[in-house]
């Protein structure tokens, strides 16, 4: 069976306020404390166009490569929905903001473009909280009029991989730009894929199933690669494919019927009466443009070129411009990029994952790196204790890497007679192994080694224990 798989990638502005009102948008407010008679719908009340939303959208349309709409156009789209208080949503529906535009992907070695269908802006419905009442859902309208520009692929993905890596290529092009933080776990990026089967290149397309609720990136390759099995299976079975909305159940990790699949002519779609349609100029258009950011795939090119490093560590540094920028900045102190790449790509991305923090989030600054880099590049300290026992004392509280060093009183040892007396102690306890390297099992002489900087407490100098330490074990008789 041959997978044809489309995204639909819905994704919060970075506006500070709503795209039609002047309430604020921020995450965690007290429930339905962030609305105002525009958000809530209430009678005779009038949307006003945000027009940093506008501008968002449009650097967004030209980031991917699109073609601007010169109408700007705003639709009812209608349905009813508790969270939903209008009882329509303001959309776009014939005139979106732009159209075609492509993402590239790479998964291994292989680059693919995949083709944008369009991007339109709309805002956001409110949230039901199922889970406070046991009888009762409630409403939350914080998130109401929340700006949102939906990007739509083409059916171009055919795997759940290519499904990853379009959506992690698609998230650092508008984190680059400044378009949205992609914050899955706020809300800021949400995902809908349209999955469908065929037996062979030549057939029609299968029947779209269309999954909801995907609320972080593995929930989405995870649910795809479900959605694919299932239906693979019910085609094998001479079991018809219904036109449908699953949702994806992470409990149970399977894709469940929602309802029957709506087409655009249910949504009843018409012009927004209350919004005047305006053309974009071509100066708005040029002044986005030449606004625009080095993109990923440039600076990842750039970093390749200009700095040799390898496309793996070029393309790490370059999905968040921060990080980039954070690079760029240590690198001109260390003048050493492969140093720094190192640093950034080890124990710096490890201590942001395992505190969930943007770089911008923490104490650690380029020179704070640097300098904790350099003791390293001095012989003052090994690299093990540097990154153990200096650096995250560094990046929790920005404290100068000199200063922790003194503290704990972390200076390498080179001194011979002090890498001696531990070097005779390793031996005299190791017999077996000492044997082991008379015998010609040279890693013998490595784990020696290691046990030496593991009794120093890091503290060894570990090329001169690995030159003292061949050194005594040629003398042995």
């Amino acid at each position: 069976m041959i997978p044809t798989i489309g995204l639909e990638v819905h994704v919060q502005l970075n506006s500070k306020t709503k795209i039609f009102c002047g309430c604020q948008v921020k995450f965690g407010a007290a429930p339905n404390a962030q609305v105002c008679p525009v958000c809530l719908g209430l009678p005779g009340v009038l949307p006003v166009l945000n027009r940093e939303v506008f501008r968002l959208g449009l650097r967004a349309v030209l980031a991917l490569g699109g073609k601007p709409s010169e109408l700007i156009k705003f639709d009812r789209k209608n349905y009813y929905y508790p969270d939903l208080p209008k009882g329509y949503q303001i959309s776009q529906y014939d005139q979106p903001l732009g159209r075609g535009g492509e993402v590239e992907i790479e998964l291994e070695g292989r680059a693919k473009k995949v083709r944008l269908n369009r991007l339109h802006l709309e805002e956001d419905a409110g949230k039901l909280i199922h889970d406070q009442s046991p009888d009762s859902s409630l409403v939350d309208l914080n998130r109401a009029g929340t700006p949102l520009a939906e990007i739509v692929s083409e059916p171009d993905l055919d795997s759940s991989e290519e499904v990853h890596a379009y959506l992690t290529a698609l998230k650092s092009i508008l984190r680059s730009i400044g378009v949205s933080d992609c914050d899955m776990e706020k809300g800021q990026l949400r995902c809908d894929a349209n999955v469908s089967v065929r037996r062979t290149s030549s057939d029609p397309l299968g029947k779209r199933v269309e999954i909801k609720n995907l609320n972080s990136f593995r929930s989405v390759k995870v649910a795809v690669e479900h959605e694919i099995e299932r239906q693979t299976t019910a085609v094998e079975k001479g079991e018809s494919i219904r036109q449908e909305t699953r949702l994806w159940d992470d409990t149970k990790q399977r894709t469940v019927a929602m309802r029957s699949k709506e087409e655009a002519h249910d949504y009843r779609y018409f012009p927004e009466p209350d919004l005047v349609p305006f053309r974009v100029t071509a100066d708005e258009i040029d002044r986005e443009r030449a606004a625009l950011p080095e993109l990923p795939k440039a600076a990842k090119e750039r970093f390749i070129r200009d700095h040799g490093l390898t496309p793996y560590d070029a393309g790490q540094l370059t999905q968040d411009r921060s990080i980039s920028l954070f690079f760029e900045a240590t690198n001109q102190i260390l003048q050493n990029p492969k140093v720094t790449a190192n640093w950034i790509t080890g124990p710096v991305f490890a201590y942001l994952g395992a505190n969930n923090l943007s770089i911008e989030e923490t104490r650690l600054t380029p020179l704070l790196l640097a300098g904790t880099a350099g003791l390293v590049q001095q012989g003052v300290v090994s690299l093990q204790v540097a990154k153990e026992k200096i650096f995250p004392e560094v990046a929790e509280k920005g404290r100068d890497p000199i200063e922790v060093l003194k503290e704990k009183g972390l200076e390498q040892v080179s001194d011979e007679s002090a890498l001696d007396v531990w070097i005779a102690e390793v031996i005299r306890s190791n017999e077996k192994v000492v044997a082991d390297f008379k015998s010609g099992k040279e890693t013998a002489a490595m784990f020696l080694v290691g046990q030496v900087m593991k009794k120093s407490a890091g503290k060894a100098n570990p090329g001169k224990v690995q030159e003292r330490m061949r050194k005594r074990l040629a003398e042995l008789p």
